[in-house]
């Protein structure tokens, strides 16, 4: 059992009093230290760094992306506490936070954190670094921290020395905002938890045959048709006979949120990748534009679960619309990469189009599998013209892969080898290990609501390495990272999507940070039994029952 409030604080408390009695061992040091993901180096030591209003912040060098991590940690304070502190000289030796860059740290992301009774100095070879020292020296306050008015005014934190980087560069996140509809306000929310426990990538699913969640000025049907469902199925999507709740669903993000949304990701140095799913996954944007399909027939919004068969056609008018739909897209999203999906397309539409069986004898392609890799390449294309790289789901590799494309690999190893052999960079999210959307317990339905069938226990989650065995000497440096996933066929509010994310999100965090040879499952769970305690603060209703 996940250990709570109470119970775990009084632990907490009890094993630090007698730290220096007893010495460090190893549960000692997750309690005193509940940092998760865990760090590289960690060497603790006695004593405490006491925070107060008279506390200054001094930077070694004037920089203003280090001044906005440092007003971040500013605002956590004055947001918990009360108070503000104020900006210090350097000659300031005592009772100071010193941020200060380090040209030994070579990853981008690496930092060193040094907790001391006078001083805290927090290391870094960019900004990067500097803000996620802050989210470590966060996790090691006390947990009110997180609340507003809390009122502790003296904030103490253990003394340790920290030096740390992130195994992978990408530790990905994704949410599906089309099978259900969250609030910007939730989405921001989520960009929290994901940059506390050090996540850097926000993956947003945003279309689907559920539904389309972003404004496209040139094509208002999108918002107006493709957005809404006029009521959604329940139960489980193979049930019989289907039931549906007869009440209508949806909603869009408009520009100008999304943009705000893209600036509060990058201040936590998070990077929002959006996805538009294409040729397949399309039947919302058939039901705003019917002409874009292979058949002569009126679509509607699925209001059903499941993989559908009518695609998008590859007709000329269907790749203007797409380009344009990406022109607004890129306008938006900064982010190297946009990812296009590419993922469950049948194939039967276009095995009855005459329109498709002559471009495949014109073009000489393989059959519909080549058809669907001349539909990715093109679009790909169009994506590296504009200074950006794609991301699809494994099936790109059906029919050849596009020449610069990196893979997200949900079927686990065997896509991901053949990407990497290829020398593709690849991202791992295979459904047995990161999709959250299962099941979190072999109980399943005796105490969970209705998820995805499968199960994804919190340390079948910890155990993954997103290396795959079968790879090709060499060819693990092709490995970018790994992504946790969130589908939301049957996430249908925000507190559904936190108890399926939360402790598990934790889990994968470490998965994406952590050497395996620092990885234990037994210290995990000390640390995090702890460290729930910020989540319980924050109003973070993760699920908490057994999950072995």
């Amino acid at each position: 059992m996940i250990v709570k409030n109470s119970l775990a604080l009084l632990l907490f408390l009890l094993l630090n009093a007698l730290l220096c009695a007893h010495g460090y061992s190893q549960e000692n040091i997750a309690f005193r230290y509940p940092i998760i993901p865990k760090p590289a180096v960690l060497t603790p030591e006695s004593g405490s760094f006491t925070l107060t209003k008279n506390t200054r912040i001094v930077f070694a060098k004037a920089n203003p992306d280090v001044k906005r991590v440092a007003d971040f940690l500013l605002q956590m304070i004055e947001n918990s506490e009360g108070y503000q502190l104020c900006y210090g000289k350097l000659n300031e030796k005592n009772n100071v936070i010193l941020f200060e860059t380090d040209n030994s740290i070579t990853n981008e992301e690496g930092y060193k954190l040094f907790i001391q009774p006078q001083r805290v100095l927090i290391s870094f070879k960019n900004a990067k670094g500097a803000f996620l020292a802050v989210q470590t020296l966060r996790q090691l306050m006390p947990p009110s921290i997180e609340k507003k008015n809390a009122g502790v005014k003296k904030i103490s934190v253990p003394v340790v020395a920290i030096e740390d980087a992130p195994r992978f560069s990408y530790r990905g996140f994704l949410l599906d905002v089309s099978r259900h509809f969250f609030s910007i306000d939730f989405l921001k929310r989520y960009i929290d938890l994901m940059a506390f426990y050090k996540y850097n990538v926000f993956h947003l699913h945003l279309n689907d045959d559920q539904g389309w969640r972003i404004e496209i000025k040139k094509y208002p049907k999108l918002q107006q048709i493709s957005a809404w469902r006029k009521e959604t199925q329940v139960g489980f999507r193979t049930d019989t006979p289907k039931r549906y709740d007869g009440t209508p669903h949806g909603g869009f993000y408009t520009q100008k949120e999304l943009k705000d949304l893209v600036k509060y990701a990058s201040d936590r140095f998070v990077t929002i990748i959006p996805e538009i799913d294409f040729p397949g996954h399309s039947q919302a944007v058939l039901a705003a534009y019917p002409q874009l399909g292979c058949k002569d027939s009126v679509y509607t919004v699925s209001t059903g679960w499941g993989v559908h068969k009518d695609i998008l056609c590859p007709k000329e008018e269907t790749f203007r619309f797409l380009e344009d739909v990406l022109s607004e897209v890129i306008a938006i999203f900064p982010s190297h990469y946009i990812h296009i999906g590419g993922d469950e397309v049948p194939k039967d539409r276009w095995k009855e189009s005459p329109y498709c069986q002559d471009m495949i004898k014109k073009l000489g392609l393989n059959g519909e599998n080549g058809l669907q890799s001349y539909f990715i390449r093109r679009m790909e294309k169009f994506l590296n013209d504009k200074g950006r790289d794609v991301i699809g789901w494994d099936e790109i590799l059906q029919g050849g892969l596009a020449p610069n494309a990196t893979v997200m690999s949900w079927h686990g190893d065997k896509p991901a080898t053949e990407a990497a052999a290829l020398k593709h960079y690849v991202i791992m999210t295979p459904t047995t290990f990161t999709y959250i959307n299962y099941y979190q317990t072999p109980k399943t339905s005796e105490i969970e609501p209705l998820a995805n069938k499968g199960i994804v226990t919190l340390q079948k989650a910890y155990s993954y390495n997103p290396v795959p065995s079968t790879l090709q000497p060499g060819d693990d440096k092709y490995i970018l990272g790994v992504q946790a996933s969130l589908w939301t066929e049957y996430v249908p509010s925000e507190q559904n999507a936190l108890l399926m994310a939360f402790p598990r999100a934790c889990a994968l965090s470490e998965v994406g940070w952590t050497s395996l040879k620092n990885k234990d499952y037994k210290d995990f769970t000390d640390r995090l039994s702890r460290n729930l305690l910020h989540l319980d603060a924050l109003g973070v209703g993760y699920a908490n029952y057994d999950q072995k």
